[in-house]
């Protein structure tokens, strides 16, 4: 049965999407827009709305980038199910794909639900301040180092080699 090869990942997706969704819903209950609460002396809790993408990009497009993200997001996930249903048996690569997977469906939420996605975690040192971010965000983050590692991994003796020999002339 395939899918229930990929179970346990559809199940760690979902507890990274509910952990963003309480993390957000915390973060809305207890902030107003541009509150700060001081932390440590590298770390805030803020909050943002962000519409646009990573490092806000495209967040002044004038609304059309909400839906763009939100397909864009929904369509990466359709091709994440079917790499998972291929490679579910190869943990790094998985673990990737799952982390990316509830990073992204975890802000398609928002930007359903707000528009622009909720943004709360605020790290600076020296005057220089990292756009805001979120539990999705550092989730994507995450998947994305893996799956460059497992990209960039020692595969192991003729993982790669032509089949049936040498395939020299």
């Amino acid at each position: 049965m395939p899918a229930r090869k990929i179970d346990r990942w559809l199940w760690l997706a979902a507890i990274l999407i509910v952990l963003d969704q309480l993390s957000k819903w915390v973060v809305l209950a207890k902030l107003s827009p541009g509150d700060t609460i001081y932390v440590a002396p590298f770390f805030n809790w803020v909050l943002t709305f962000n519409p646009g993408a990573a490092f806000s990009f495209l967040s002044d497009a004038g609304g059309w980038q909400r839906w763009f993200f939100t397909v864009l997001a929904l369509a990466v996930s359709v091709w994440i199910l079917a790499m998972l249903r291929r490679h579910s048996a190869e943990f790094r690569l998985s673990l990737a794909l799952t982390l990316i997977l509830g990073g992204a469906l975890g802000n398609v939420i928002d930007r359903i639900r707000f528009g622009a996605v909720v943004d709360f975690v605020q790290w600076h040192a020296a005057g220089y301040y990292w756009p805001a971010f979120n539990v999705a965000d550092s989730a994507i983050t995450i998947g994305a180092i893996l799956l460059a590692w497992d990209q960039f991994a020692t595969k192991p003796p003729g993982a790669n080699a032509v089949e049936g020999g040498q395939g020299g002339a």
